[in-house]
């Protein structure tokens, strides 16, 4: 645990770090692995007031760090406030330690309320996020239904512009056989209405009696209409 505090810790660059353990020599190797200080166990309240930040994590059957030790080293900081991390079951810090002023305490308990209020809010996260791929999903389905539709698209275009130069060319003979622009105009509207609803006309008078209901609907949302009762 303290090994891997200690390597989180480190990717941070702190100004120093320093390590106590009961065995000096197991201190001394990871100093050297974090370019750290080591220092005995029993030292600890020497360099206590020096730390801004205290995890411990040992096999103690009682706390190592008291309320006491706490105070002192609290005083020979001023106050300056100071984050305790206690990894250790059962704890290395007296509780009593958590009540102080200037002293911010965090349990494996207290840790662990944080990890599943971590989880909540990512599985909130995620659920968020799937919603999103959905509709992303379903907009990219559309657009690639409406890529389908460009032929047809593309092939009624060409039939009305083939149906409005026919027109346009019929007008424009009658005009220079010198016939009534009126009459030309009103020609030229009946000629375009005929053409472009013969298709939709043609289909209704031949569909057979099974269908009639759909393609009446269907016709009705094309063309915006709604049929009389």
């Amino acid at each position: 645990m303290i090994e891997l505090t200690a390597a989180h810790f480190g990717a941070q660059r702190p100004r120093a770090m320093s390590f106590a353990n009961r065995t000096l020599e197991r201190a001394e190797q990871l100093a050297r692995r974090f370019a750290a200080q080591a220092v005995p166990l029993d030292d600890l309240a020497d360099i206590l007031a020096a730390q801004d930040i205290v995890v411990t994590s040992t096999a103690s059957p009682l706390p190592i760090i008291g309320k006491g030790l706490v105070e002192r080293a609290l005083k020979v900081r001023r106050h300056r406030p100071m984050l305790m991390i206690d990894l250790a079951v059962p704890r290395d810090v007296e509780a009593e330690v958590a009540r102080m002023d200037d002293v911010f305490l965090y349990t494996v308990d207290d840790l662990g309320k944080v990890v599943q209020d971590g989880q909540q809010t990512r599985r909130h996260a995620v659920s968020h996020a799937e919603e999103i791929i959905d509709a992303k999903v379903l907009d990219f389905m559309r657009w690639l239904a409406s890529r389908e539709a460009v032929p047809t698209i593309r092939a009624l275009r060409d039939q009305g512009e083939r149906a409005r130069r026919h027109a346009l060319d019929q007008a424009l003979r009658r005009l220079q056989r010198g016939d009534a622009p009126e009459q030309v105009l009103e020609a030229l509207s009946q000629a375009l209405t005929n053409k472009l609803m013969h298709g939709p006309t043609a289909v209704l008078h031949h569909v057979q009696e099974a269908d009639r209901e759909q393609v009446v609907r269907l016709l009705e949302r094309v063309y915006q209409i709604r049929a009389r009762e």
